[in-house]
């Protein structure tokens, strides 16, 4: 049988981009995976794990006869790779992206990709980790996993089908959301988490004794902050990218916080076990799913 995929272009050969070549290598699905990325070093890295067949030197002609090209940059080099493919995707090539934030890839699609705008399919691969980097890649990073496609409405089913085939050769299931939609759901269950976690790691950083807090510190202070070791990079664009969602959520944590302050301050055990048995008993669900 003929692989799903002739030839695979990757931008970004990291742990999104590479994990997505070493899946559709696992599944069979794809006969050659060519990748571009600002460090060469990163690409000869995914040469020698397996990544790549060969590292791609001229986008117009590796972009023109790609069934897929997959844009796995940080969001804010989304634009800038739109604007270098744009004029050169032959007509049957599809692309699609890894991206955390939709609305603005989606702008930057329609500001760069001319008469090729419905051959890009944007998607969501729920599927991160705090290493970053070619050798993180792994085969299996998706399987069981979520990716949200948030299709454009020019684009056809065909196209829509197909991007979702290949997400799910990886063993992702695949849903979809609009773009407005989709960064909404993810400033408040992945992007203000990415925050905090952030947050509490650099305000103890600050103070004199940050050793001895962090001397006794334990499972609950690495579990809480474990996403703080994740790329600063990628997580600086995706917060500026979500702005205006992340405001929102925000906010709303700081009334929430505000208000557990308040009941400490009165000494108000209702309210504090009230907050409390709530969260557990959602979260219990939520992990029994």
């Amino acid at each position: 049988m003929q692989p799903a995929f002739r030839k695979v272009v990757i931008f970004g050969v990291g742990l999104i981009g590479g994990s997505f070549a070493l899946a559709l290598r696992k599944a069979g699905a794809v006969s050659e995976v060519v990748g571009f990325g600002r460090s060469q070093a990163t690409l000869d890295e995914a040469r020698q794990l397996g990544i790549l067949d060969r590292i791609g030197s001229d986008v117009a002609r590796e972009v023109n006869d790609t069934d897929i090209v997959l844009i796995a940059t940080p969001v804010a080099q989304m634009a800038d790779i739109f604007k270098r493919i744009g004029p050169h995707l032959g007509p049957h090539t599809l692309v699609t992206d890894g991206g955390s934030t939709k609305g603005d890839v989606v702008a930057a699609a329609r500001a760069n990709l001319g008469g090729r705008l419905a051959q890009f399919v944007p998607a969501h691969p729920i599927a991160g980790a705090e290493k970053s980097g070619a050798a993180a890649a792994l085969p299996d990073l998706y399987q069981g996993k979520r990716v949200v496609l948030t299709p454009l409405p020019e684009n056809s089913e065909e196209s829509v089908a197909r991007v979702r085939m290949a997400w799910e050769l990886c063993g992702a299931n695949v849903s979809e959301l609009t773009a407005q939609q989709h960064d909404e759901v993810f400033a408040a269950v992945s992007h203000l988490p990415h925050l905090l976690s952030f947050a509490l790691v650099h305000d103890l950083a600050q103070r004199d004794n940050r050793d001895q807090l962090l001397s006794f510190a334990a499972s609950g202070f690495r579990d809480f902050t474990r996403i703080a070791a994740s790329s600063p990079e990628m997580w600086r664009d995706i917060c500026l990218a979500n702005r205006d969602a992340m405001l929102r959520e925000l906010l709303q944590y700081a009334n929430e916080l505000h208000d557990l302050y308040q009941a400490l301050e009165r000494k108000d055990s209702a309210r504090l076990e009230e907050v409390f048995s709530e969260a557990r008993k959602v979260r219990s669900a939520w992990t029994q799913q």
